[in-house]
Order: structure tokens, then sequence, then C-alpha cells
């Protein structure tokens, strides 16, 4: 009997930790989700250089491997830096948070600006 309540109170615990484990992980990850990234890639416009957009809109377009991942630009600093790339793709680094909307990767810039390569 002492076996079987020993045996039970610890596959209680285990689920316990476990469950608490879990959770501690989906805040790291609700905390990874906020954090701000900086990326850089070639900056342009979806609709007047990609002709991807129904009206203007900056993107930038990271290379990851063989694999090109599009990011549709938002936040203020974008409405004074989208005039430099409309019509000619320039190399970029943004700093800010992506997010997903309607299946488009979404980058929320605190900053963005055109980058010489060396």
């Amino acid at each position: 009997m002492k076996t079987l309540t020993s045996t039970l109170i610890s596959a209680a615990l285990a689920v316990l930790a476990s469950s608490a484990f879990a959770a501690d992980e989906g805040k790291e990850k609700e905390k990874d989700k906020d954090k701000a990234v900086t990326l850089e890639g070639s900056a342009t416009c979806a609709k007047c250089d990609l002709g991807t957009a129904d009206k203007c809109a900056t993107v930038l377009q990271v290379k990851d491997g063989d694999k090109t991942e599009t990011y549709y630009v938002t936040g203020e600093p974008d409405k004074d830096f989208h005039k430099k790339v409309c019509k000619t793709a320039k190399d970029a680094k943004a700093t800010g948070k992506v997010t997903e909307k309607d299946g488009k990767k979404m980058l929320e810039v605190t900053s963005i600006e055109v980058v010489t390569k060396k």
C-alpha cells in the first residue's frame, strides 16, 4: 500500500512539474514575440518595383540561405524612408517587431536606414 501511495504521489508531482515547465516555456515564447529584431536586406516598393501590391508599400527582402523572406514594413520611420526606395531597391537595415497579418510577415520598425555594403 505504501508503495502504491508513493508511486501515485510521484506521478502527481511529475505532472505538476511538467505543466509548470510548459507554462514557463509558453511565457518565454510570448516574450520572444515582443522582442525587437534587426534585419538586413533589400528594401524596395511592393507596387512600383515588385508589382505585387495595389499601392506603394515598403518591403524588406531578407535572404535566409537560398530562401528569401519578405517583410512588409510599417511604422512611423517608414513614412520618410519609403521615398528612398520607391523606384529602386537599396540595401537597408531595419529594427522592429515581427508579426504576421493575413499570411504576410510584418515588420513594425522603430528604425530603418539605407546601408552601404563594404
